[in-house]
């Protein structure tokens, strides 16, 4: 998937469009829940070289948040790597052009899900009504 396509696809699921907050880097976009504006993706161009990879060649990068209970599912995938500049327990890397679509966009989903805001639990025993 391009970084266009990526952009695209979160704009048409979420929603979303690309927020540039970096001054120093106008390559660096950040998608963000419309409702609480948590950050659920953090779109970079990083070299290979990053990610163990002896290429000095820039790819488009995307971190994305994966619930702890699910982390490390993904490491035998190509092109999905521990974050780059984040951390590393609760976000992943993934090289846009070395995963399939889909698995990306299964990943962008579980991202989005869990940054979305935590509903808040209602206190039962002072919304119930008094037993006489």
């Amino acid at each position: 998937m391009t970084k266009q396509e990526f952009l695209e696809y979160c704009a048409g699921r979420y929603g979303t469009s690309a927020d540039y907050p970096f001054d120093d880097s106008f390559e660096t976009a950040v998608l963000r829940h419309t409702d609480n504006k948590k950050w659920y993706a953090l779109l970079m161009r990083v070299s290979r070289r990053r990610f163990l990879d002896d290429s000095d060649e820039v790819v488009d990068v995307v971190n994305l948040k994966i619930p702890l209970e699910l982390f490390g599912a993904f490491d035998a995938f190509e092109g999905v790597y521990p974050a780059y500049h984040m951390n590393k327990r609760h976000w992943i890397s993934v090289i846009l052009s070395d995963v399939s679509n889909d698995l990306l966009c299964h990943l962008v989903d579980l991202s989005y899900d869990a940054t979305r805001s935590k509903k808040k639990k209602t206190n039962q025993s002072a919304n119930a009504p008094e037993l006489s």
